[in-house]
Parts: structure tokens; C-alpha cells; sequence
């Protein structure tokens, strides 16, 4: 176990059973800590499940990305092949290293250089994982919508409607669903997936709109009703 996990990490692998550790390796049970900005990206990384699928075929498996719902959870959510050679990634800042030379990093650990100039700090870039090149960005602004990736608002999608700057404090910015419900959220909980109202990568079951406890009851009584005997 490396010493440089934490104790966070320790007591995570403590209290997971130990047939969810690495097959493969079973003193790797540090596989088991999820790094902190594949959370900010709105995805999780299955490391296990790819190990174990590798453990039980014997040979490489790609499986489906991870979405997260509006209860907060993450949930397996099936892609086409065409949305599998790409991913969004929120920039974190840009910056110039030495002779001058630009560069942007993300939030997913990523760093590129020579970014196209209108690429700010917030904004989203659209990065094909084959040639490991930008070939599209997406701008943080009105209009465009955007899925809530923490706070209590987490898994929620809409489109961005105001923007409340306060000095020397957080930025709140207002979003409003396809349902017509408004909610607001900090700066860094949001992050852009589309221009306009079409989203650039598909959505899980539901559309990122969030069901108050009496609308989700009146529609399980519906999918009941509807079932046959």
C-alpha cells in the first residue's frame, strides 16, 4: 500500500470487501480511490469493471461511460461509437509556460499546449481521444446548456440563464431545465456540455430533469397502471 494515498484512502479500503479488489493484483486495493477530478468531469473512471472484464475475457474490453443522475449518484450509461472517440473537457486555467509558449489544463489532469486564443478558463473543449487534439471548444455563456457536476444540484442539466458576480466571493450562476425550473449553483459546480439547448454528448434516463417526491410517485403509479397484469 503506498504511503502517499492519505488516510481517507485507507479507510475506503478497509471498509470495501475484498472480492472488489484488483483481480489481477489483489495488494492494489488503492484501485479503488477515485480520483477527485474525473468527479469534477461528471464521470468516473470503472477501473474495477474493466479489470474484472479483462480478468474474466482474457482479453481488452471497452465498456460505456458513467453519467451522473440527479440524485447525485453515478450510473453506467451506454454511448455510440461515434461519442466514444471524443471527450468534454472543462478548462481549469491557461497559462504560459517558458519562451512564452501557451498551454491550458483541465480538469481532468490533461495539458495542452498552443490552445486557439479564444479558449478561456471555464469554457469546455471537445478532445478527440485518437489524435489527442482540440478540435472544437464551447464558450461559458448565456444560452448554453450545461450539467451541474456538485452541490445538492448535482446530475441536474439546463441551459444558463443569468450569470451574479460578487467581489471577493463566489460566482452564482442561474440555470433553468427543460421543465421551467430555475436553480442556481456556484461557478465551479457547473460545466458546459453543448451550445445553445443541444448537448453535445447523450444524456442518462431522465434528461438531467430533477422529479419533486410527488411527481416521481405519480409516475411510478403511471408505470404501474400501464404494465400488464
Amino acid at each position: 500500500m503506498p504511503q502517499s494515498i492519505g488516510c481517507w484512502t485507507n479507510l475506503v479500503v478497509l471498509l470495501h470487501p475484498n472480492h472488489l479488489l484488483d483481480p489481477t493484483n489483489p495488494g492494489s486495493a488503492w484501485l479503488l480511490a477515485v480520483d477527485s477530478y474525473y468527479a469534477q468531469q461528471a464521470e468516473i473512471r470503472p477501473t474495477l469493471l474493466v479489470l474484472w472484464m479483462l480478468f474474466l475475457f482474457r482479453r481488452p474490453m471497452r465498456i460505456s461511460a458513467c453519467s451522473m443522475i440527479t440524485k447525485g449518484r453515478f450510473r453506467l450509461h451506454s454511448v455510440r461509437d461515434e461519442e466514444a472517440k471524443f471527450k468534454l473537457c472543462k478548462v481549469r486555467s491557461i497559462q504560459f509556460g517558458k519562451k512564452g509558449i501557451p498551454y491550458l489544463n483541465t480538469y481532468d489532469g490533461r495539458t495542452i499546449r498552443y490552445p486557439d486564443p479564444l479558449i478561456k478558463a471555464n469554457d469546455t473543449i471537445k478532445f478527440d481521444l485518437e489524435t489527442n487534439k482540440i478540435v472544437d471548444f464551447i464558450k461559458f455563456d448565456v444560452g448554453n446548456v450545461v450539467m451541474v457536476t456538485g452541490g445538492r444540484n448535482r446530475g441536474r442539466v439546463g441551459v444558463i440563464k443569468n450569470r451574479e458576480k460578487h467581489k471577493g466571493s463566489f460566482e452564482t450562476i442561474h440555470v433553468q431545465d427543460a421543465a421551467g425550473h430555475e436553480f442556481a449553483t456556484r461557478l465551479s459546480n457547473v460545466f458546459t456540455i453543448g451550445k445553445g439547448t443541444k448537448p453535445w454528448v447523450s444524456l442518462p434516463k431522465g434528461k438531467g430533469i430533477k422529479l419533486s417526491i410527488i411527481e416521481e410517485a405519480r409516475k411510478r403509479l403511471a408505470a404501474q397502471s400501464a404494465a400488464p397484469a
